[in-house]
């Protein structure tokens, strides 16, 4: 039987994704979490087979959260379940200890699959996922620019191409308009390039953004 975590800020969604798990025999018990802090706290207060995390936290990115989990509970699965597409952070994602990345337009009978899996000790990912990880291998395929930022930066370069500015993904982050401005000075630096306009040229044609 399978005890899980839902871990996402948008209430309709956490209750109907536990609506959709509970009608599985096998799913016995489904907790909520709508913010970074209310997941790390419910994980250390209880023992869960699964978290099914966001990217997507109002007071701290998925990825912090999954870090802080495996450092808490290193052997606990957490799958991915985001609306950005997998190009965007499915690498950095089980790069930081992820057993799975799967996007919310998945189909119901793909998501209990892979949470049974995960759940179970082994990974799930895409067949397109799993492709790209392939190429991602290849030794002579060059590893784009974007794969040298750190998850912060990367994150703000994200925020900045889908046409926030500064001062708004600072009060979106909980940090300062300097953090925020230090950030992009170091991705404008990292890939050479001059303004934002450049930036959201990047992410369009490498797909980082919808």
């Amino acid at each position: 039987m399978i005890k899980l975590l839902i871990a996402d800020d948008h209430t309709l969604v956490r209750k109907g994704l536990k609506q959709i798990l509970l009608d599985f025999n096998d799913i016995e018990r489904v907790d909520e979490a709508g913010d970074g802090k209310k997941t790390i706290s419910e994980v250390s207060q209880n023992n869960y087979d699964l978290v099914l995390l966001d990217i997507s936290l109002p007071d701290r990115s998925g990825i912090d959260v999954l870090k802080q989990l495996k450092s808490i509970k290193p052997k606990l699965p957490v799958l991915i379940l985001s609306m950005h597409p997998e190009e965007q952070y499915a690498f950095r994602s089980l790069r930081a200890g992820a057993a799975g990345y799967l996007t919310k337009e998945s189909a119901p009978d793909e998501l209990i699959n892979a949470i049974r899996r995960v759940a179970g000790g082994g990974k799930y990912i895409t067949p397109s996922l799993a492709e790209k990880l392939a190429g991602e291998l290849d030794p002579h395929v060059g590893r784009p620019l974007h794969e040298i930022l750190s998850d912060r930066e990367y994150q703000v370069m994200c925020m900045i191409a889908s046409g926030d500015t500064v001062k708004g993904i600072a009060e979106a982050l909980n940090l300062s308009v300097k953090t925020i401005s230090t950030h992009r000075s170091r991705i404008l630096k990292k890939m050479h390039i001059d303004n934002n306009a450049q930036i959201t040229y990047y992410a369009i044609k490498h797909g980082l953004v919808v």
